[in-house]
């Protein structure tokens, strides 16, 4: 997936920067470094359930993420048939794949909510 990579690649610069290694980032949002390691390769999509603590971490927005990744997006991308993907595709993309991530998270969360509820209620029987 091309937007795990340029996400990748995007924190990775951001680590580099800071003249940091895996393990620290890691540590400091909470994460096993293998997980993070497959964060800045751009394997998978776990880089959506990370990206406010990425952000918050790098202190950058999440707006400056998917935009500097959409510009990258758009300087990688081939014209194929005549088509050439923008930046509104690349920033498109990457808020869909934020807001699937965000809608398992809250069925997850409403799954929880259900299960103490019932809880609740079988701790108040007599």
């Amino acid at each position: 997936m091309v937007i795990a990579k340029v996400i990748g690649k995007k924190i990775f610069a951001l680590r580099k920067q800071k003249g940091l290694t895996q393990e620290q980032v890691a540590d400091s949002i909470h994460i096993s470094q293998p997980v993070y390691a497959r964060i800045e390769k751009g394997i998978g999509t776990s880089w959506a359930n990370y990206i406010d603590s990425l952000c918050d971490f790098f202190a950058i927005t999440l707006e400056d993420l998917v935009k500097t990744t959409s510009d990258i997006i758009q300087e990688n991308t081939e014209q194929k048939g005549g088509i050439t993907v923008n930046q509104s595709l690349g920033t498109i993309q990457i808020l869909e794949k934020l807001i699937e991530q965000y809608e398992e998270r809250i069925k997850g969360l409403k799954k929880n909510v259900e299960e103490l509820k019932q809880t609740i209620e079988s701790l108040l029987k007599p």
